[in-house]
């Protein structure tokens, strides 16, 4: 998979699944624009070299931060050929009748709103340049309702169905809109959260970044509103 020459936009780039993607672009030839509310994150490797990227400080659950950044990126590489909307965000525990409107509200913003606002942006400029390719991050566990898991596996399967309509109305304009499905990733955070699991059968985020640059290659044309599950090793 070759991405010379491509312009591809991050979100929550400085995520253990950002920092995965971001590596795997680079390594085949992206320029990158890296999105995170906390850009100072960012390792000095993401920083430097012959395609410095584009770095952009944005809260996307605002609509402006989400215009302000492509406005960015547009007047520096002129188009934008992929977005992958990473940024997202968990929490689990309470039954569906005793969740709080702020668990609601956050995981609604971080993993719906963010991904709305970026595609509101970008779509735009991808019908102007004749295509593009648009990924999203839903999540396995949004299959299927589970207990203490509703508001989680609400948020994730609104991307799910946002993945499927977006497909419908952007494949006759040559945009390709996909989304991965993984269970848990193998991230320090987690490890320290379920430390009597077996992290072997997770997916590892270099993993789900090889997933991610699949439906982002050209050579993934004619794949459209795909839910890939990346359910790690057997």
């Amino acid at each position: 998979m070759n991405f010379d020459n491509q312009i591809v936009m991050l979100t929550g780039a400085s995520g253990n699944l950002g920092r995965a993607v971001a590596r795997s672009f680079s390594e085949r030839g992206a320029q990158l624009i890296l999105l995170d509310r906390h850009p100072s994150r960012f390792d000095a490797d993401f920083t430097a070299g012959k395609r410095q990227p584009l770095v952009i400080q944005a809260d996307l659950t605002r609509p402006a931060d989400a215009s302000d950044a492509v406005d960015a990126a547009l007047a520096r590489f002129g188009r934008i050929d992929v977005l992958c909307n990473l940024a997202g965000g968990f929490r689990m525990g309470a039954p569906v009748h005793e969740t709080t409107p702020e668990t609601w509200n956050f995981l609604f913003d971080v993993n719906v709103r963010s991904a709305l606002h970026m595609s509101a942006a970008v779509v735009p400029a991808m019908l102007e340049g004749g295509g593009g390719r648009i990924i999203n991050v839903g999540a396995y566990a949004a299959l299927r309702g589970g207990a203490g898991m509703g508001a989680y596996a609400a948020s994730k399967d609104s991307i799910i169905r946002l993945t499927e309509s977006m497909s419908a109305e952007l494949r006759d304009h040559r945009i390709n809109v996909n989304c991965v499905l993984p269970t848990i990733l193998d991230t320090p955070q987690n490890r320290a959260d379920m430390p009597d699991a077996d992290p072997t059968r997770w997916v590892a985020p270099s993993d789900l970044a090889n997933a991610v640059m699949f439906l982002a290659w050209k050579g993934a044309r004619a794949v459209h509103g795909v839910a890939l599950p990346v359910t790690g090793l057997a």
